[in-house]
C-alpha cells in the first residue's frame, strides 16, 4: 500500500467517485516528473503557452451564455474584445483603463473613484478578471451600479482560486467565493437583482492553479462543479427600473 493510500487518506477521499479517486490518488502519487512534488508549475502563462487556461474556457463560456444582455453603449476594461466577440446590437463599445497610456481607451477612470463618468451611462458592463485588482472592491461595485443605465447589466468574472499575477503583484488583492459574490453584488444591485454562479473542482482548480490548459483536461472535468473547490466566479447584476409614482 503506497503512502497515497493510506487507510485515513482513502476514508478522506471516498465521497470521490471511481475515476474521480483515480485522478486524485494518480496525482497525490510521486509521478515520475513530480507532479504536485515538482517545484514548478507545469506552466507559468496561466497555460497559454500550452492552449486554453482553464477559467478562460469559462468566462467566454459565461459571456456567450449572456449575449443578450451586451447590447447598447458598452463598457469593457482594457479592450473591446469580448464586446465584440459576443455583442449584439452594440451602439458604442467604450474602453475603460486607469491607464492613460492604453491607445485603445476612451474612458481613462479608477472604478473605485470615477466621478468624471456620468450617471446612468451604460446598457452593459463586461468587467472579466478585473475586481480582484482593485483594493477598494465595494467602490467600484458601486461605481458600476450608478454608471448603468436602469435595465442595465453588469457582467462580472472574478477569480475563487488562482496564482498571483507576476505583472500585477502589488494589485492583486482578493479572491472571491461565490458567498462573497452574492453578499458583495446584492449589497448594492438587491439580492433579487443578482445571479452568481461559480465553476471548479478539485481536478480542475488544481489543473488551473499548475497551469494546465483546458485541452489537457478529462472533458468530463468540465461539466462537474463542487462547491468546496470554486476556481471563478461569475455574476450577472442588474440595475433596478424605478416604478413610478402613482398619483
Amino acid at each position: 500500500m503506497s503512502a497515497a493510500e493510506t487507510p485515513d487518506r482513502r476514508g478522506r477521499l471516498a465521497f470521490l467517485g471511481r475515476r474521480q479517486r483515480a485522478l486524485v490518488l494518480r496525482v497525490l502519487r510521486p509521478a515520475p516528473y513530480g507532479t504536485l512534488l515538482r517545484r514548478r508549475a507545469v506552466s507559468v502563462e496561466w497555460g497559454f503557452d500550452r492552449g486554453t487556461p482553464v477559467d478562460r474556457h469559462f468566462i467566454e463560456g459565461f459571456l456567450d451564455a449572456n449575449r443578450d444582455a451586451i447590447r447598447g453603449r458598452v463598457l469593457e476594461v482594457k479592450d473591446d474584445t469580448y464586446t465584440r466577440r459576443y455583442g449584439s446590437d452594440v451602439e458604442v463599445a467604450d474602453v475603460l483603463d486607469i491607464d492613460a497610456g492604453n491607445a485603445l481607451a476612451t474612458v481613462v477612470a479608477d472604478l473605485a473613484d470615477a466621478p468624471h463618468v456620468p450617471d446612468d451611462g451604460y446598457d452593459c458592463i463586461v468587467l472579466t478578471q478585473t475586481l480582484h485588482l482593485v483594493y477598494d472592491l465595494e467602490d467600484a461595485i458601486r461605481t458600476c451600479h450608478r454608471i448603468l443605465k436602469p435595465g442595465g447589466t453588469l457582467l462580472a468574472t472574478m477569480p475563487s482560486a488562482s496564482r498571483c499575477s507576476r505583472e500585477l503583484l502589488e494589485t492583486d488583492f482578493w479572491r472571491v467565493t461565490p458567498a462573497a459574490g452574492r453578499r458583495l453584488f446584492g449589497d448594492v444591485f438587491g439580492a433579487d437583482a443578482v445571479e452568481v454562479g461559480y465553476s471548479g473542482n478539485a481536478i480542475l482548480t488544481s489543473a488551473f492553479l499548475l497551469g494546465v490548459s483546458v485541452e489537457e483536461v478529462p472533458r468530463r472535468q468540465l461539466e462537474h462543479t463542487d462547491p468546496l473547490w470554486p476556481m471563478l466566479v461569475t455574476v450577472r447584476a442588474t440595475k433596478a427600473v424605478p416604478t413610478s409614482a402613482s398619483g
